[in-house]
């Protein structure tokens, strides 16, 4: 049911989509998505809920050997991002557009999944910096912020863009990001003149 609910609210939105359709689509009664899931909202929040923890899940997955260069897990950590919006178009949608346009309580489901990945850059960034390089906690929260704006954009960017694959979108955010990273973690910074 789940599955035929992200269908649904991916290609439809929360509004137009229909507990006639989902159910249709899951192959059950209507009664029987009510009976499990109780209404549309809680269907829809179920659906934000379940979406988020896998793709937070692929991308923790991907970086889990704390022993590789900073480089390469965050390679791996973008090569998951994207490989997994290309793969769940579906949930892709629903996750950057659908929940964050709907209002309360969907858009602070979007925003709780994205304060979590946040975190979880911040994290990898934050073990990366070197001791004295002068990365304050500042500079990594914002680092995080401008990282996860950019994979969100560029993956629904690739998603829309024939041809685009999600390795191609990974090495261009890294090819864009870690080039300010990399200079960083040797404190070297640049500054207006």
């Amino acid at each position: 049911m789940v599955d035929a609910a992200v269908r649904c609210f991916a290609r439809n939105g929360y509004q137009a989509a229909s507990m006639d359709e989902i159910a249709e689509s899951a192959g059950v009664s209507k009664p029987l998505v009510y009976l499990y899931l109780n209404s549309k909202e809680e269907l829809f929040t179920a659906v934000i809920r379940r979406e988020a923890r896998a793709l937070l899940g692929a991308v923790a997955e991907a970086v889990v050997d704390r022993s590789a260069p900073p480089d390469e897990r965050l390679w791996a950590g973008l090569t998951a991002f994207f490989t997994f919006a290309a793969e769940h178009p579906d949930s892709w949608a629903v996750l950057s557009r659908q929940a964050r346009t709907q209002g309360e309580p969907f858009a602070g489901e979007a925003a709780r999944m994205r304060d979590e990945i946040t975190a979880f850059v911040a994290g990898l960034i934050g073990e990366a910096a070197p001791v004295g390089a002068g990365i304050t906690g500042r500079d990594v929260d914002a680092l995080a912020q401008a990282l996860v704006g950019s994979a969100e954009s560029l993956a629904s960017w690739a998603n829309e863009t024939p041809g685009v694959t999600a390795r191609e979108a990974a090495a261009t955010l890294m090819n864009f990001a870690w080039s300010g990273l990399g200079n960083l973690m040797k404190s070297e910074r640049w500054s207006p003149r």
